[in-house]
């Protein structure tokens, strides 16, 4: 066959895992339906946060690590700066999920830390006025990529490895060749290889069927709010955060490549959408008066005009971990997404265990937390 692996997706993942196959000699072809760096999915918006205090499960904590090594190899391969430490901030109610999970996380893997009162973090980080009762686990790792950056730049070093990249190719099925290999049709074309890697994020559940009644493309939608004291929002001052607040999970930024605070509602409206059909230009009121909600009542000092807004993708697991694993019906198939709205910062280490799965079809990295068995009776 003409390919060792397809990847389906240029995205954070697709493009990862193409640098990381190609890299080890493999022949890759990858085929993206938009463009490198689009804005139609779920690798888009300018930065997204890295943070090595997890909350959501300590088995994170080590991919991270690893991820953080490999965007730094990214960086130095490239010629790019990609990460910025900020320091990230886990906050809420003593008892509320986001500061626990974020201090189990410490605890485990013994990560430098402090935990601050609503009170120290506004002294020492005036942008943030947080209620009194609140506390905020403060870890100094943490802060922010440049996604469409690092999606370029692995797709660079993909090709200059030998990959080959086709954009505009919309991949519509796959198909299990009886005997080994995977068919993957476009529009236009088919292209057969032994291995197919499918990262296409919200269009996952077209190509692979069967996991279509587990898997919810969701819309999301970022601002970039207007700033009152813009030494308060700048990156030296202002660490990346998650926060619990008021029966919501917020996240941020500081302000950075364009004016604004960007804030977001994780679940945002809860909105299950098609990603073919979705508007992505149609920001609605109701959109910006959820996240006003709570700048106003955290971030007074930027809460003025919505000065940009994007609106992106989350493709949910029911437990909100990742799919990485091959496909039980047809072993051919590698699946790395979806991500639940918390996958980028992990593509630098997602693309070294795609390799390692297609390559010996086993990794060193944990990644139990993310198999397909989980999924019953898919599993």
């Amino acid at each position: 066959m003409a390919w060792d692996a397809i990847i389906v997706g240029a995205g954070a993942m697709g493009s990862a895992a193409a640098y990381h196959l190609a890299k080890r000699g493999k022949r890759v072809l990858v085929l993206e339906q938009f463009g490198i760096g689009h804005e139609r999915g779920s690798s888009h918006g300018l930065t997204r946060i890295i943070r090595l205090a997890y909350f959501e499960h300590p088995s994170y904590v080590p991919l991270l690590r690893r991820a953080f090594e490999l965007w730094r190899e990214l960086e130095r391969a490239s010629g790019r700066v990609l990460l910025h430490i900020t320091g990230s901030i886990d906050a809420g109610l003593p008892d509320s999920r986001t500061v626990r999970g974020s201090l189990r996380s410490c605890a485990e893997h013994d990560l430098p830390h402090e935990v601050l009162t609503a009170a120290e973090l506004r002294a020492r980080c005036p942008g943030y006025a947080l209620p009194d009762d609140y506390l905020a686990v403060l870890q100094p790792d943490g802060g922010f990529l440049i996604p469409e950056a690092c999606i370029e730049a692995h797709i660079a070093l993909a090709k200059a490895a030998g990959a080959a990249v086709r954009t505009g190719a919309k991949v519509v099925s796959l198909a299990a060749i009886p005997g080994g290999g995977v068919v993957a049709h476009t529009t236009e074309e088919e292209f057969e290889a032994e291995q197919v890697v499918v990262a296409a994020g919200a269009w996952l559940p077209v190509l692979v069927p069967a996991l279509a009644p587990v898997l919810r493309v969701e819309r999301q939608v970022l601002a970039w709010f207007d700033i009152s004291d813009r030494d308060a929002f700048a990156p030296s001052r202002f660490p990346v955060f998650n926060l619990d607040h008021d029966g919501e999970h917020w996240y941020g930024f500081p302000e950075f490549g364009v004016p604004g605070f960007k804030f977001g509602c994780y679940h945002h409206l809860h909105e299950v959408v098609d990603p073919d059909a979705l508007d992505r230009d149609a920001v609605r009121q109701r959109d910006i008066d959820l996240l006003r909600r709570g700048v106003a009542a955290c971030f007074p000092a930027a809460n003025g005009d919505a000065l940009m807004t994007k609106v992106c993708l989350f493709t949910n697991t029911p437990d909100e971990h990742f799919i990485l694993d091959r496909f039980p019906d047809a072993p051919q198939i590698v699946l790395a997404s979806p991500c639940s709205g918390h996958g980028f910062k992990f593509a630098s280490v997602v693309g070294e265990i795609v390799a390692d799965l297609v390559q010996r079809d086993g990794t060193a990295h944990d990644i139990v937390l993310h198999r397909f068995a989980r999924f019953s009776p898919l599993g």
